[in-house]
C-alpha cells in the first residue's frame, strides 16, 4: 500500500511538472516544470530496490525500509519545486511586494506541521511508544555542558551571519537590500517580545525535531542541510540562503555529537539573539561571553564521566 501511495504520489509530481511546461501563457514555466519532472524522475527510481542499494552508500538508509525511501522520495520531490520555484520566479521582489506579512498564529501554523511530520514519521504509536519516539528523534534532557555548548554556538552562529550579512552588502548590494525589504515585509509584524518569542520557539522547537532529530539519521548530514535551506526560500538565490545551509551543517554536526535537544536549544537562542539584535556597543561583552560559554562548556565537558572516560583511553 505504502509502495502504492508513493508511485501515485511521483506519478501526480511528474504530471504537474509537465504542465507547467506545455500550459498556455502565462501559466507556461519551462525551467520550473524541467525542475519538478527530473526530481519526480529521481524519486521513482527509489521505487526499484536496486536504486535504493545505490543511495543506501551515501546515506544511512535501509534499502527494504519503505519510511526511509518515502522520506528521501518527499525531500527529492520537495526539492523540485522550491529549486524549480527559485529558478523560475524572482522570490524576493514578489514576496517584498505581496508576500504575506506574518503574525505569531501565523508562524505557530506553518511550524506545528514540522512537529507532527517528526512524530509521524518516526511512528510515534504504531510502531512506537512515545518514550521510544522521543529517543529515536533525540530528544533528551542535555547535559549542562551541552547546554553551555549550545548557547555559545548559537553567539558562534550570529556573528557568523553578521558577517555574512555584511558580505553580502559588499560584493551584492542590491541583491542584499532585496533580502532585506522582502524580510521586512515577511517579518516586520513579528519585532515585538512575542513576535520574536514565538519565532524563536516555534521553529526552533519545530524545525529540528523535523530536520535533525527524524530526517538527519536517514538522509544523512549533508542532504537533511539541502533541504533545510531549501525550505527557507525566503531569502532566494543569495549569500543568506549559503548562511543558512553552513548553520544547517553546524546544527546537524550538534545533533550527531550531542542531541537534538542541544540543537533546538542553539537554534531558539540564535532566532531570539537575531530578533532582538545585538548592538554594536554590546560586541566587547558578547565576545569575552562567548568565550566564556565555551571554556565552561569545555570544563565541564572534561570533567563529566562522559569526557573523562573518552578521553583517558
Amino acid at each position: 500500500m505504502l509502495w502504492g501511495a508513493l508511485g501515485g504520489l511521483v506519478l501526480l509530481s511528474a504530471l504537474l511538472g509537465l504542465w507547467s511546461i506545455a500550459a498556455p501563457p502565462p501559466q507556461r514555466s519551462l525551467t520550473y516544470g524541467l525542475c519538478v519532472v527530473g526530481a519526480s524522475a529521481l524519486a521513482s527510481a527509489l521505487l526499484f530496490r536496486r536504486a535504493r542499494e545505490v543511495a543506501a552508500r551515501v546515506l544511512p538508509i535501509d534499502p527494504d525500509s519503505g519510511l526511509d525511501a518515502a522520506a528521501l522520495m518527499l525531500v527529492l520531490i520537495l526539492l523540485g519545486f522550491l529549486v524549480g520555484n527559485q529558478l523560475s520566479v524572482d522570490v524576493l521582489a514578489e514576496q517584498a511586494r505581496s508576500g504575506p506579512s506574518l503574525q505569531p498564529i501565523d508562524v505557530i501554523a506553518q511550524e506545528l506541521p514540522f512537529l507532527l511530520a517528526a512524530f509521524l514519521g518516526v511512528g510515534l504509536f504504531t510502531r512506537r511508544s512515545l518514550g521510544a519516539s522521543l529517543d529515536r528523534l533525540g530528544l533528551v534532557r542535555p547535559t549542562p555542558w551541552q547546554i553551555f555548548l549550545a548557547l555559545a554556538a548559537a553567539g558562534v552562529f550570529l556573528a557568523f551571519s553578521t558577517g555574512i550579512e555584511a558580505l553580502s552588502q559588499i560584493l551584492t548590494p542590491q541583491l542584499a537590500e532585496k533580502v532585506n525589504n522582502a524580510n521586512q515585509r515577511l517579518f516586520g509584524r513579528l519585532d515585538d517580545p512575542t513576535g520574536i518569542a514565538t519565532i524563536a520557539l516555534a521553529a526552533g522547537i519545530c524545525e529540528e525535531t523535523l530536520f535533525r532529530g527524524a530526517l538527519q539519521p536517514r538522509l544523512g548530514l549533508v542532504l537533511t542541510s539541502i533541504a533545510f535551506a531549501a525550505v527557507h526560500s525566503q531569502y532566494g538565490i543569495s549569500l543568506d540562503v549559503l548562511a543558512v545551509f553552513v548553520l544547517a551543517l553546524c546544527l546537524g554536526a550538534l545533533r550527531r555529537f550531542t542531541n537534538t535537544t542541544t540543537a533546538i536549544v542553539a537554534h531558539v537562542t540564535y532566532n531570539a539573539l537575531v530578533g532582538f539584535g545585538v548592538a554594536q556597543r554590546w560586541l566587547p561583552l558578547a565576545v569575552a561571553g562567548e568565550a566564556a560559554l565555551i571554556l565552561l562548556a569545555a570544563g565541564l565537558f572534561f570533567t563529566s564521566r562522559v569526557g573523562a572516560s573518552r578521553f583517558a583511553k
